[in-house]
């Protein structure tokens, strides 16, 4: 390509659908759509061009690799299953969230999963059901649902998470709650708080008040609209209702706490324990005040704690402790998961349960929030000659430089940049330079003999680019 062609950039996460360089072209009619909304994608669908790519999968593989040095072990999932063993995971799954399909050979119904959590329980109650205990795994995939919150905009939502079996309340408990908080630091992110309540708190009160009536006291306190939740108690089908349940559920919007004002949540506690005295929900406070107080005395936990006696979570497996983390940014969880003990027994393997799945790309977005830098990726544009790209190409790869040879005489500076390069090397006056690219670290440009033979060249590259051969540290 002559340095005076119509010039291309790698599009980034942002640009959907763009797949072809700019070339020149007759303008397209009024009358024809434009190019990226020729093949459109299903609502909700959407391509990561390469950058964005790497990106994902770095942080995937990070996320995963420290999973693995706490024990837990990779297990992959398909991703759809019939929607039997899935609705008995989650309850029965609205069709209005999840993908379903005629799976063609059973003619049974299938689904796409929106949630990995069930599948990891069948997994566990028939291939793993004699395996010592606790049972500690990792994983790593895409769920799909339909209804989105407010920020996530996707159907399909990534996600890296842990699954504790075997390992009672406060010790399994702490246990992912501590790995939670290291995974999100690992991610890159230092600032963000971990929400934690109990999912019986609330439920222990519904169950003492009519079905119908539960059910919207339910969405009421999901939504936390206070004023709504007033008029709902204050409604003649609340008339008989006992009083003590009448009162404990209006103030659940409010029992909240934790950070600066109340650093050791004397005030929430305290004023929950008023509240919730003589109710059902008495117990899982307690068991909530002891994870609390287990937590605080974490140094990896005890800042970014607060609590919240009114959450609910959607999923309706959760039997215990529940928590989400939450960063600047994406404005919704990057990081949840909670006790869910009754899920084995499901399957018919009954087991204590805990977990959490960090989701990633949210937590991408927090990074960008914060302005965390990514791990250097370096890759090599070769622009030499043909006799000596190859060997040199083989050698770096051997040492695990990705690495692509192209034309000296067909612009190898326009094609780095546009397709992202970190270095270029190319002959200049009898040497081998190597030149810093924009985003490839601090600008500049180091000349090595041309004397020297490929593996040589190889490793002054590699030092040069900061590259870690396979097996190094």
């Amino acid at each position: 390509m002559s340095s005076d062609a119509p010039r291309w950039e790698a599009p980034r996460g942002g640009d959907r659908h763009v797949s072809t360089p700019e070339v020149d072209r007759p303008a397209p009619s009024v009358s024809a759509p434009p190019r990226a909304l020729a093949h459109p994608l299903p609502a909700g669908m959407r391509d990561l061009l390469p950058e964005e790519a790497r990106r994902r999968r770095a942080l995937a593989k990070r996320v995963l690799d420290h999973f693995v040095l706490y024990g837990y072990q990779p297990v992959a999932l398909p991703a759809f299953e019939f929607a039997e063993v899935l609705e008995r995971g989650l309850g029965t799954l609205d069709a209005a969230d999840v993908l379903r399909f005629i799976e063609p050979e059973s003619g049974e119904v299938a689904a796409l999963r929106p949630d990995m959590t069930p599948q990891i329980a069948r997994l566990v109650a028939t291939r793993l059901a004699d395996a010592p205990r606790p049972i500690r795994l990792c994983y790593e995939g895409t769920v799909f649902r339909l209804r989105q919150g407010r920020a996530r905009r996707h159907r399909q939502i990534p996600q890296a998470g842990v699954e504790l079996y075997g390992v009672g309340t406060l010790g399994g408990d702490l246990e992912i709650l501590r790995l939670a908080a290291s995974s999100v630091r690992e991610a890159g992110l230092d600032r963000f708080v971990v929400d934690l309540g109990h999912a019986m708190i609330a439920r222990a009160l519904l169950d003492a008040v009519p079905a119908g009536l539960a059910a919207e006291l339910s969405e009421v306190l999901e939504l936390k609209d206070a004023s709504r939740l007033a008029a709902v108690l204050a409604s003649p089908r609340a008339a008989d209702v006992p009083r003590r349940i009448v009162a404990a559920i209006a103030a659940l919007p409010d029992l909240a706490g934790g950070g600066e004002a109340d650093p050791d949540g004397a005030v929430v506690f305290g004023r929950a324990a008023q509240l919730l005295s003589g109710t059902p929900a008495e117990a899982p406070l307690a068991e909530l005040r002891a994870l609390w107080d287990a937590a605080r005395a974490s140094p990896e936990l005890g800042p970014a704690l607060r609590v919240d006696l009114g959450e609910l979570r959607g999923l309706a497996y959760y039997t215990g402790a529940i928590f989400h983390v939450l960063a600047e940014g994406p404005g919704e969880a990057i990081a949840a998961g909670g006790r869910y003990d009754m899920l084995l027994s499901r399957f018919g393997l009954p087991m204590p349960a805990v977990g959490f799945a960090l989701y990633l790309d949210a937590v991408a977005w927090a990074r960008d929030a914060a302005s965390a830098a990514d791990d250097p990726a370096p890759r090599v544009l070769l622009a030499v000659p043909p006799e000596r790209s190859e060997p040199l190409a083989a050698a770096l790869r051997g040492l695990g430089v990705p690495v692509v040879a192209h034309p000296p005489d067909q612009d190898p500076e326009g094609y780095a940049q546009a397709w992202r390069f970190s270095h270029l090397v190319r002959e200049r006056d009898g040497s081998i330079v190597l030149e810093v690219l924009p985003g490839g670290g601090e600008p500049g440009a180091d000349a090595l003999p041309a004397t020297l033979d490929d593996a040589a060249v190889a490793q002054a590259i590699v030092l040069k680019t900061r590259a870690t051969p396979p097996g190094g540290k």
